[in-house]
């Protein structure tokens, strides 16, 4: 099975599908990602403050899977975005990690009091320069975030990783992307089990109708949005189910439905604000 791709304005492809490791513990990290890729993931996302890049590495190492087949991320921490700090904490991941470049490499919170995200940007373009990582993005920046790295550096990110699920849509950043070239990954794309997501009459009635279990079904919905989305799980047999999301359609109006779950107002939102996270 071939995940699909997306082409990012860095001009490299993206597998629309990966798998995450966030509150993958340390010493688990190694055996959830050796079995996602025996699974037939090859987009891992992992972060320096997960604290398990050595394990995601030490998978990859494990694996033989030829490096060019694989797609990594990891980020950049909130602490590190000040002066020089990025190219120091790029060159201690990718020792984590056991490889000489990431494919995406992110900046993880725009921290608006600390007013470092701008340099942190920079300083992510310089990185991607020196071919420490191939394409440069962001997580969780909000189009007023994005306005303005994009006005100080001129280059627009490859991605935002944002939270993103039925009851919380952003439809404000995922309409900059569109109209800037910058594509949108969900973080906690099934709302991290914090509310009655499957139990929706729209996702539940999905399920039903193409015989798939109602993660599936929201997955799906990501992924015929032109989402690119990574779910986590610990368990091989989920890994495989999450996987399993290509051989069917959401027809329009099922769409529709789970799109009309998100109230529209932000009370959706499980994780914490941009404005407010520093």
């Amino acid at each position: 099975m071939t995940v699909p791709t997306v082409k990012l304005n860095s001009g490299h492809e993206i597998p629309q599908l990966g798998f995450g490791v966030f509150l993958v513990p340390a010493d688990e990290a190694e055996k959830a990602v050796s079995e996602a890729l025996e699974v037939g993931y090859r987009h891992i996302d992992t972060a320096a403050i997960y604290r398990n890049e050595e394990g995601v590495g030490a998978a990859i190492a494990k694996s033989g899977i030829a490096r060019d087949e694989l797609f990594i991320t990891t980020k950049l921490w909130n602490d590190r975005q000040a002066g020089e700090e990025p190219h120091d904490a790029i060159r201690e991941s990718l020792d984590k990690l056991g490889l000489d470049r990431v494919d995406l490499y992110l900046t993880h919170w725009p921290t608006p009091e600390k007013d470092t995200y701008s340099n942190a940007w920079q300083k992510l373009i310089e990185i991607r320069d020196q071919g420490l990582a191939t394409s440069i993005g962001v997580s969780n920046h909000l189009p007023e975030h994005l306005d303005r790295i994009v006005q100080d550096t001129g280059v627009v990110p490859a991605v935002d990783q944002i939270e993103l699920h039925p009851a919380y849509q952003q439809a404000e950043v995922s309409a900059w992307g569109e109209k800037h070239g910058m594509k949108i990954e969900s973080w906690g794309p099934l709302g991290q089990g914090k509310y009655p997501l499957f139990e929706n009459p729209a996702v539940a009635a999905a399920a039903e109708a193409h015989a798939k279990s109602p993660a599936q079904v929201v997955l799906r919905w990501h992924l015929q949005r032109g989402v690119i989305v990574f779910p986590k799980s610990v368990r091989k047999e989920r890994m495989a189910e999450n996987l399993d999301v290509f051989d069917f359609e959401l027809t329009a109006d099922e769409m529709q439905g789970i799109t009309a779950i998100d109230p529209g107002d932000g009370s959706g939102r499980v994780g914490s604000h941009p404005l407010e996270f520093n």
